[in-house]
């Protein structure tokens, strides 16, 4: 029952915290909410041609927001922070 590797891996996570963390070779992917570490693991081995070494996940919790009068929530979403191994890069980040 394999996935197919782009259902799991939704988007790459483009901020300053996941700019420093490329340093380390450590990429961050909006992943989807019900995949394994072990599923996002061959999913970007097989996307990128790349060794992971290292899978660590969180589910990011919604934030309160206001849209004028009306309250409402950010969406909840699955956050991936992959650890390659050195000398291996994924291109798509390269500037």
């Amino acid at each position: 029952m394999n996935k197919d590797p782009r259902e799991v891996i939704i988007r790459p996570v483009i901020t300053e915290h996941s700019y420093d963390a490329m340093e380390n070779n450590v990429y961050t992917f909006e992943v989807a909410k019900d995949a394994n570490k072990v599923e996002i693991r061959q999913a970007i081995e097989a996307i990128f041609n790349v060794t992971v070494v290292k899978v660590n996940t969180l589910n990011v919790k919604p934030k309160p927001k206001r849209m004028r009068y009306q309250a409402g929530k950010t969406r909840t979403w699955k956050k991936a922070m992959v650890t390659l191994k050195d000398g291996d890069t994924i291109e798509i980040f390269a500037s």
